[in-house]
Protein backbone atom coordinates (compact mmCIF):
# COMPACT_ATOMS: atom_id res chain seq x y z
CA UNK A 1 0.00 0.00 0.00
CA UNK A 2 1.59 3.04 -1.12
CA UNK A 3 1.33 6.50 0.94
CA UNK A 4 -1.77 7.89 -0.37
CA UNK A 5 -3.69 4.66 -0.18
CA UNK A 6 -2.49 4.67 3.23
CA UNK A 7 -4.28 7.86 3.90
CA UNK A 8 -6.87 7.09 1.99
CA UNK A 9 -7.73 4.13 4.13
CA UNK A 10 -6.73 5.51 7.26
CA UNK A 11 -10.19 6.18 8.50
CA UNK A 12 -10.63 2.56 9.05
CA UNK A 13 -7.68 2.74 11.31
CA UNK A 14 -8.71 5.70 13.26
CA UNK A 15 -12.00 4.73 13.86
CA UNK A 16 -10.69 1.41 15.67
CA UNK A 17 -8.66 3.39 18.09
CA UNK A 18 -5.40 3.34 16.70
CA UNK A 19 -4.87 7.16 16.14
CA UNK A 20 -5.06 9.17 18.98
CA UNK A 21 -2.90 7.67 21.84
CA UNK A 22 -5.45 5.91 22.87
CA UNK A 23 -4.70 2.04 24.02
CA UNK A 24 -6.16 0.15 26.59
CA UNK A 25 -5.42 1.78 30.11
CA UNK A 26 -5.73 -1.51 31.87
CA UNK A 27 -9.09 -0.77 33.74
CA UNK A 28 -10.00 2.42 35.88
CA UNK A 29 -11.07 3.01 39.87
CA UNK A 30 -15.38 2.94 40.27
CA UNK A 31 -17.15 6.02 39.37
CA UNK A 32 -20.53 7.25 37.54
CA UNK A 33 -19.81 9.22 34.15
CA UNK A 34 -22.97 11.09 32.51
CA UNK A 35 -22.54 11.49 28.56
CA UNK A 36 -24.60 14.16 26.94
CA UNK A 37 -25.38 13.57 23.16
CA UNK A 38 -25.52 10.31 21.25
CA UNK A 39 -23.67 11.56 18.29
CA UNK A 40 -19.84 10.44 16.88
CA UNK A 41 -18.53 12.36 20.14
CA UNK A 42 -20.66 10.65 22.61
CA UNK A 43 -22.09 7.86 21.52
CA UNK A 44 -17.89 6.63 21.11
CA UNK A 45 -16.99 8.42 24.20
CA UNK A 46 -19.89 6.20 26.69
CA UNK A 47 -18.85 3.03 24.30
CA UNK A 48 -14.85 3.19 25.30
CA UNK A 49 -15.33 4.42 28.70
CA UNK A 50 -17.19 1.18 29.51
CA UNK A 51 -13.99 -0.64 27.21
CA UNK A 52 -11.10 0.71 28.25
CA UNK A 53 -12.42 0.82 32.18
CA UNK A 54 -12.78 -3.23 31.57
CA UNK A 55 -16.81 -2.33 33.19
CA UNK A 56 -15.52 -0.51 36.27
CA UNK A 57 -17.31 3.01 35.46
CA UNK A 58 -20.15 3.20 35.33
CA UNK A 59 -21.71 4.95 31.92
CA UNK A 60 -24.89 6.42 31.29
CA UNK A 61 -25.41 8.02 27.94
CA UNK A 62 -28.59 10.77 27.46
CA UNK A 63 -30.19 11.30 23.99
CA UNK A 64 -33.67 12.19 23.19
CA UNK A 65 -33.44 10.33 20.33
CA UNK A 66 -34.37 7.07 19.64
CA UNK A 67 -31.83 5.82 17.40
CA UNK A 68 -28.58 7.44 15.92
CA UNK A 69 -28.60 9.51 12.51
CA UNK A 70 -25.74 10.26 10.70
CA UNK A 71 -25.33 13.46 8.96
CA UNK A 72 -22.11 12.29 7.18
CA UNK A 73 -23.81 10.01 3.70
CA UNK A 74 -27.30 11.65 4.75
CA UNK A 75 -26.62 13.96 1.64
CA UNK A 76 -27.07 10.96 -0.24
CA UNK A 77 -30.63 10.86 0.57
CA UNK A 78 -31.39 13.99 -0.65
CA UNK A 79 -29.82 12.89 -4.02
CA UNK A 80 -31.96 9.53 -4.28
CA UNK A 81 -29.14 7.05 -3.43
CA UNK A 82 -30.13 6.32 0.08
CA UNK A 83 -33.38 6.11 2.04
CA UNK A 84 -32.59 7.58 6.11
CA UNK A 85 -32.67 4.39 7.50
CA UNK A 86 -29.40 3.60 5.52
CA UNK A 87 -27.71 6.46 7.85
CA UNK A 88 -29.69 5.44 10.92
CA UNK A 89 -28.17 2.77 13.83
CA UNK A 90 -29.69 1.76 16.89
CA UNK A 91 -28.19 2.41 20.39
CA UNK A 92 -29.50 -1.24 21.66
CA UNK A 93 -25.52 -2.68 21.32
CA UNK A 94 -24.30 -0.02 23.80
CA UNK A 95 -26.29 -1.25 26.28
CA UNK A 96 -26.34 -4.90 25.57
CA UNK A 97 -22.57 -5.51 24.88
CA UNK A 98 -21.37 -2.74 26.84
CA UNK A 99 -23.41 -1.91 29.88
CA UNK A 100 -24.26 1.84 28.72
CA UNK A 101 -27.37 3.07 30.57
CA UNK A 102 -29.30 4.69 28.03
CA UNK A 103 -31.61 7.40 28.91
CA UNK A 104 -33.81 8.81 26.52
CA UNK A 105 -34.53 12.47 27.87
CA UNK A 106 -32.89 15.75 26.97
CA UNK A 107 -30.35 17.20 29.37
CA UNK A 108 -31.09 20.87 30.52
CA UNK A 109 -29.16 22.01 33.23
CA UNK A 110 -26.17 21.46 35.31
CA UNK A 111 -25.32 22.00 38.95
CA UNK A 112 -21.56 22.49 38.59
CA UNK A 113 -20.72 22.10 41.98
CA UNK A 114 -22.86 19.78 43.06
CA UNK A 115 -21.83 17.43 40.27
CA UNK A 116 -25.43 16.87 39.18
CA UNK A 117 -27.35 16.73 35.30
CA UNK A 118 -31.02 18.01 35.06
CA UNK A 119 -33.05 16.38 32.60
CA UNK A 120 -36.38 17.80 31.03
CA UNK A 121 -38.43 15.19 32.85
CA UNK A 122 -37.73 16.79 35.95
CA UNK A 123 -35.47 13.50 37.15
CA UNK A 124 -31.33 14.22 38.10
CA UNK A 125 -28.07 12.43 37.39
CA UNK A 126 -24.94 12.55 39.87
CA UNK A 127 -21.58 12.31 38.51
CA UNK A 128 -18.04 12.58 38.90
CA UNK A 129 -17.63 13.12 35.75
CA UNK A 130 -19.39 14.61 32.58
CA UNK A 131 -19.11 14.45 29.31
CA UNK A 132 -20.75 16.81 26.60
CA UNK A 133 -21.02 15.85 23.30
CA UNK A 134 -23.67 18.62 22.71
CA UNK A 135 -23.53 19.54 18.59
CA UNK A 136 -24.61 23.06 17.80
CA UNK A 137 -27.53 24.97 18.19
CA UNK A 138 -28.50 27.34 15.64
CA UNK A 139 -28.32 31.45 15.96
CA UNK A 140 -32.39 31.85 14.62
CA UNK A 141 -32.30 35.34 15.87
CA UNK A 142 -29.84 36.34 12.93
CA UNK A 143 -32.44 35.88 10.63
CA UNK A 144 -35.79 37.00 12.46
CA UNK A 145 -38.24 36.26 9.65
CA UNK A 146 -37.91 32.46 10.71
CA UNK A 147 -39.27 33.34 13.97
CA UNK A 148 -42.52 33.76 12.57
CA UNK A 149 -45.13 30.86 13.09
CA UNK A 150 -44.52 27.88 10.24
CA UNK A 151 -41.66 29.63 9.44
CA UNK A 152 -39.34 27.00 10.42
CA UNK A 153 -41.64 24.12 9.04
CA UNK A 154 -40.91 25.53 5.45
CA UNK A 155 -37.18 26.90 5.06
CA UNK A 156 -35.58 24.09 6.48
CA UNK A 157 -32.08 23.33 7.37
CA UNK A 158 -31.79 19.66 7.87
CA UNK A 159 -28.22 20.23 9.24
CA UNK A 160 -29.02 17.77 12.04
CA UNK A 161 -29.73 14.40 9.96
CA UNK A 162 -33.67 13.02 11.10
CA UNK A 163 -36.59 14.32 9.77
CA UNK A 164 -35.44 17.16 7.97
CA UNK A 165 -33.50 15.39 5.57
CA UNK A 166 -36.50 13.65 4.78
CA UNK A 167 -38.57 16.71 4.98
CA UNK A 168 -36.18 18.45 2.50
CA UNK A 169 -35.76 15.67 0.00
CA UNK A 170 -40.29 15.83 -0.65
CA UNK A 171 -39.99 19.23 -1.29
CA UNK A 172 -36.79 18.75 -4.04
CA UNK A 173 -39.50 16.22 -5.68
CA UNK A 174 -41.84 18.53 -5.79
CA UNK A 175 -40.45 21.34 -6.87
CA UNK A 176 -41.35 21.79 -10.98
CA UNK A 177 -38.49 20.90 -13.59
CA UNK A 178 -36.99 24.47 -14.03
CA UNK A 179 -37.23 25.52 -10.31
CA UNK A 180 -34.39 26.48 -8.12
CA UNK A 181 -33.16 25.51 -4.96
CA UNK A 182 -31.08 27.94 -3.11
CA UNK A 183 -28.51 26.77 -0.35
CA UNK A 184 -27.19 29.68 2.22
CA UNK A 185 -23.69 29.04 3.66
CA UNK A 186 -22.83 31.01 7.30
CA UNK A 187 -19.39 32.51 7.83
CA UNK A 188 -16.99 29.64 9.13
CA UNK A 189 -16.80 27.78 11.38
CA UNK A 190 -19.52 26.13 10.91
CA UNK A 191 -20.44 21.75 11.64
CA UNK A 192 -18.86 19.94 8.65
CA UNK A 193 -16.90 22.70 6.08
CA UNK A 194 -17.14 20.43 2.80
CA UNK A 195 -21.01 19.38 3.74
CA UNK A 196 -22.61 22.14 1.77
CA UNK A 197 -20.84 22.05 -1.36
CA UNK A 198 -21.30 18.28 -1.14
CA UNK A 199 -25.02 18.48 -0.92
CA UNK A 200 -25.12 21.13 -3.84
CA UNK A 201 -23.10 18.56 -5.79
CA UNK A 202 -25.81 15.87 -4.96
CA UNK A 203 -28.95 18.10 -5.41
CA UNK A 204 -27.23 18.99 -9.16
CA UNK A 205 -26.95 15.70 -9.25
CA UNK A 206 -30.63 14.86 -8.54
CA UNK A 207 -31.29 17.21 -11.29
CA UNK A 208 -29.56 16.40 -13.90
CA UNK A 209 -31.30 12.91 -14.17
CA UNK A 210 -34.78 13.77 -12.59
CA UNK A 211 -35.26 18.29 -13.19
CA UNK A 212 -32.96 18.77 -16.15
CA UNK A 213 -34.22 22.75 -16.42
CA UNK A 214 -33.29 23.15 -12.57
CA UNK A 215 -31.00 25.30 -11.15
CA UNK A 216 -28.82 25.05 -7.73
CA UNK A 217 -27.89 28.17 -6.43
CA UNK A 218 -24.99 28.22 -3.91
CA UNK A 219 -25.13 31.51 -1.57
CA UNK A 220 -22.17 31.55 0.56
CA UNK A 221 -21.29 33.98 2.84
CA UNK A 222 -17.61 33.05 2.62
CA UNK A 223 -15.02 34.72 0.60
CA UNK A 224 -14.39 31.15 -1.30
CA UNK A 225 -15.38 27.76 -0.94
CA UNK A 226 -14.24 26.28 2.33
CA UNK A 227 -12.90 23.04 1.99
CA UNK A 228 -11.56 21.74 -1.16
CA UNK A 229 -12.55 24.25 -3.28
CA UNK A 230 -10.29 23.09 -6.54
CA UNK A 231 -11.93 19.47 -6.53
CA UNK A 232 -15.68 21.00 -5.46
CA UNK A 233 -15.04 23.91 -8.80
CA UNK A 234 -13.65 21.21 -11.03
CA UNK A 235 -16.97 19.02 -10.25
CA UNK A 236 -19.18 22.23 -10.86
CA UNK A 237 -17.66 23.31 -14.54
CA UNK A 238 -17.22 19.68 -15.59
CA UNK A 239 -20.40 17.85 -14.41
CA UNK A 240 -22.67 20.62 -13.45
CA UNK A 241 -22.29 23.67 -15.91
CA UNK A 242 -25.51 25.43 -16.47
CA UNK A 243 -26.46 23.63 -13.19
CA UNK A 244 -24.76 25.10 -10.06
CA UNK A 245 -24.54 28.80 -10.14
CA UNK A 246 -22.23 29.73 -7.21
CA UNK A 247 -21.80 32.96 -5.53
CA UNK A 248 -19.39 33.96 -2.65
CA UNK A 249 -19.64 36.80 0.01
CA UNK A 250 -23.84 36.62 0.25
CA UNK A 251 -24.21 36.88 3.88
CA UNK A 252 -27.70 36.27 4.86
CA UNK A 253 -29.62 38.73 7.12
CA UNK A 254 -33.20 37.50 6.60
CA UNK A 255 -35.75 35.24 5.37
CA UNK A 256 -39.67 35.51 3.78
CA UNK A 257 -40.44 32.07 4.35
CA UNK A 258 -43.97 33.42 2.64
CA UNK A 259 -42.28 34.88 -0.53
CA UNK A 260 -39.75 32.20 -0.52
CA UNK A 261 -37.07 35.45 -0.55
CA UNK A 262 -33.37 35.46 1.27
CA UNK A 263 -32.14 38.99 2.38
CA UNK A 264 -28.47 39.97 2.24
CA UNK A 265 -26.14 42.36 3.83
CA UNK A 266 -24.97 43.74 0.35
CA UNK A 267 -26.71 42.00 -2.71
CA UNK A 268 -30.29 41.82 -3.98
CA UNK A 269 -32.97 39.97 -2.55
CA UNK A 270 -33.04 36.36 -4.13
CA UNK A 271 -36.31 34.62 -4.28
CA UNK A 272 -36.16 30.30 -4.98
CA UNK A 273 -38.58 27.66 -5.52
CA UNK A 274 -37.10 25.53 -2.20
CA UNK A 275 -35.06 27.67 0.66
CA UNK A 276 -32.36 25.28 2.35
CA UNK A 277 -30.77 27.56 4.74
CA UNK A 278 -28.24 26.77 6.90
CA UNK A 279 -28.35 29.41 10.01
CA UNK A 280 -24.54 30.49 11.94
CA UNK A 281 -23.64 28.18 14.68
CA UNK A 282 -22.58 27.74 18.34
CA UNK A 283 -22.11 25.03 20.85
CA UNK A 284 -25.55 23.16 21.79
CA UNK A 285 -27.62 24.98 24.48
CA UNK A 286 -26.42 22.47 27.50
CA UNK A 287 -22.95 23.65 27.44
CA UNK A 288 -23.79 27.41 26.37
CA UNK A 289 -26.39 28.04 28.98
CA UNK A 290 -23.91 26.41 31.78
CA UNK A 291 -21.36 29.05 30.72
CA UNK A 292 -18.88 26.95 28.62
CA UNK A 293 -19.04 28.77 25.45
CA UNK A 294 -16.16 30.88 26.64
CA UNK A 295 -14.79 31.41 22.70
CA UNK A 296 -16.87 34.76 21.74
CA UNK A 297 -19.94 33.14 23.50
CA UNK A 298 -20.53 30.41 20.69
CA UNK A 299 -17.46 27.90 21.29
CA UNK A 300 -15.90 25.85 24.05
CA UNK A 301 -12.26 25.85 24.94
CA UNK A 302 -10.83 22.66 26.38
CA UNK A 303 -7.48 21.15 27.75
CA UNK A 304 -6.69 18.87 24.55
CA UNK A 305 -4.76 16.70 26.83
CA UNK A 306 -7.80 15.48 28.37
CA UNK A 307 -11.05 17.33 26.35
CA UNK A 308 -11.83 19.26 29.90
CA UNK A 309 -13.31 22.44 30.21
CA UNK A 310 -11.46 25.19 30.48
CA UNK A 311 -14.52 26.76 32.48
CA UNK A 312 -15.62 24.05 34.18
CA UNK A 313 -13.82 21.15 36.46
CA UNK A 314 -14.43 17.53 35.95
CA UNK A 315 -16.72 18.56 32.76
CA UNK A 316 -14.61 16.99 29.35
CA UNK A 317 -16.63 18.45 25.89
CA UNK A 318 -16.38 16.98 22.58
CA UNK A 319 -17.44 17.38 18.76
CA UNK A 320 -18.54 20.34 16.88
CA UNK A 321 -19.17 22.23 19.98
CA UNK A 322 -15.40 23.07 20.61
CA UNK A 323 -13.35 25.94 19.52
CA UNK A 324 -11.22 23.89 16.85
CA UNK A 325 -7.60 24.22 17.14
CA UNK A 326 -5.91 25.66 14.09
CA UNK A 327 -7.27 23.56 10.99
CA UNK A 328 -8.76 21.11 12.73
CA UNK A 329 -12.57 20.87 11.08
CA UNK A 330 -16.07 20.16 12.84
CA UNK A 331 -16.82 16.70 11.82
CA UNK A 332 -17.92 13.29 13.41
CA UNK A 333 -14.18 11.91 12.65
CA UNK A 334 -12.68 14.10 14.46
CA UNK A 335 -15.55 14.05 17.49
CA UNK A 336 -14.66 10.39 17.30
CA UNK A 337 -10.87 11.14 18.07
CA UNK A 338 -11.91 13.51 20.68
CA UNK A 339 -14.22 10.75 22.74
CA UNK A 340 -11.48 8.44 22.25
CA UNK A 341 -9.04 11.04 24.21
CA UNK A 342 -11.60 12.05 26.55
CA UNK A 343 -12.65 8.18 27.37
CA UNK A 344 -8.97 7.59 27.74
CA UNK A 345 -7.98 10.99 30.15
CA UNK A 346 -10.66 9.89 32.19
CA UNK A 347 -9.67 6.41 32.81
CA UNK A 348 -6.56 7.19 33.78
CA UNK A 349 -7.57 10.43 35.99
CA UNK A 350 -10.20 8.38 37.76
CA UNK A 351 -7.41 5.62 38.50
CA UNK A 352 -5.30 8.05 39.65
CA UNK A 353 -2.89 7.91 36.53
CA UNK A 354 -1.49 10.76 34.24
CA UNK A 355 -3.04 11.12 30.97
CA UNK A 356 -1.63 10.50 27.60
CA UNK A 357 0.79 13.46 27.20
CA UNK A 358 1.49 13.64 23.45
CA UNK A 359 -1.84 12.43 21.85
CA UNK A 360 -2.12 12.51 18.21
CA UNK A 361 -5.94 12.83 15.85
CA UNK A 362 -6.27 12.47 12.64
CA UNK A 363 -9.32 13.02 9.95
CA UNK A 364 -10.75 12.25 6.95
CA UNK A 365 -13.64 13.73 5.48
CA UNK A 366 -15.22 11.75 2.29
CA UNK A 367 -17.81 14.35 0.15
CA UNK A 368 -19.50 13.08 -3.00
CA UNK A 369 -19.79 15.28 -5.44
CA UNK A 370 -21.57 12.41 -7.64
CA UNK A 371 -23.84 9.65 -5.95
CA UNK A 372 -20.85 7.65 -6.58
CA UNK A 373 -17.87 9.51 -7.24
CA UNK A 374 -15.92 11.00 -3.95
CA UNK A 375 -12.89 13.34 -2.86
CA UNK A 376 -11.19 13.33 0.40
CA UNK A 377 -9.44 15.87 2.37
CA UNK A 378 -7.53 14.50 5.87
CA UNK A 379 -5.10 15.39 8.29
CA UNK A 380 -3.35 14.71 11.25
CA UNK A 381 -3.31 16.66 14.46
CA UNK A 382 -0.31 16.54 17.31
CA UNK A 383 -0.61 18.12 20.65
CA UNK A 384 2.46 21.14 20.56
CA UNK A 385 3.20 21.11 24.49
CA UNK A 386 4.69 24.26 24.41
CA UNK A 387 1.47 25.74 22.30
CA UNK A 388 -0.98 23.74 24.89
CA UNK A 389 -2.72 23.36 21.68
CA UNK A 390 -3.19 20.47 18.64
CA UNK A 391 -0.59 21.29 14.96
CA UNK A 392 -1.13 19.44 12.05
CA UNK A 393 2.19 17.29 11.41
CA UNK A 394 4.09 19.12 8.44
CA UNK A 395 3.71 16.65 5.32
CA UNK A 396 0.46 14.56 6.47
CA UNK A 397 -3.16 14.48 5.10
CA UNK A 398 -3.92 15.83 1.76
CA UNK A 399 -6.40 15.99 -0.49
CA UNK A 400 -7.50 14.12 -3.65
CA UNK A 401 -6.15 14.30 -7.10
CA UNK A 402 -9.37 13.43 -9.07
CA UNK A 403 -13.35 12.46 -7.90
CA UNK A 404 -13.47 8.50 -8.52
CA UNK A 405 -15.74 5.79 -7.30
CA UNK A 406 -12.92 4.08 -5.60
CA UNK A 407 -13.34 7.16 -3.38
CA UNK A 408 -16.72 6.05 -3.14
CA UNK A 409 -16.02 2.82 -1.71
CA UNK A 410 -13.74 4.55 0.66
CA UNK A 411 -15.94 6.95 1.49
CA UNK A 412 -19.34 3.95 2.79
CA UNK A 413 -16.35 2.13 4.50
CA UNK A 414 -15.34 5.04 5.89
CA UNK A 415 -18.91 5.26 7.48
CA UNK A 416 -19.54 1.75 7.65
CA UNK A 417 -16.39 1.55 10.15
CA UNK A 418 -16.87 4.45 12.03
CA UNK A 419 -20.70 3.82 12.90
CA UNK A 420 -19.46 0.43 14.03
CA UNK A 421 -16.55 1.45 16.05
CA UNK A 422 -19.20 3.87 17.97
CA UNK A 423 -22.48 1.95 18.11
CA UNK A 424 -22.05 -1.80 17.76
Amino acid sequence: MDRRQFIQAGSAASVLGLSAGCASTGGAGRGKVVVVGGGFGGATAAKYLRMWSDGALEVTLVEPNAAFVSCPISNLVLEGAKQIADVTVSYDNLVKRHGVKVVKDSAVGIDLDKRVLKLASGDTLAYDRLVLSPGVEFLWDALPGLAKPGARDKVLHAWKAGPQTVALRKQLEAMPDGGVYALTIPLAPYRCPPGPYERACLVAHYFSRAKPKSKVLILDANEDVTSKPALFKKAWADRYQGIIDYRPRHSLTDVDAATGTLKFEFNDDIKADVLNVLPPQRAGDIAHNAGLTTANKRWCEVDWLTMESKAAKNVHILGDALQVAPLMPKSGHMANQHAKVAAAAIVALMSGREPNPLPIYNNTCYSFVSATEVVHVSSVHRYDAEKKTLLTVPGSGGVSDVASPLEGAYALGWANNIWADALA
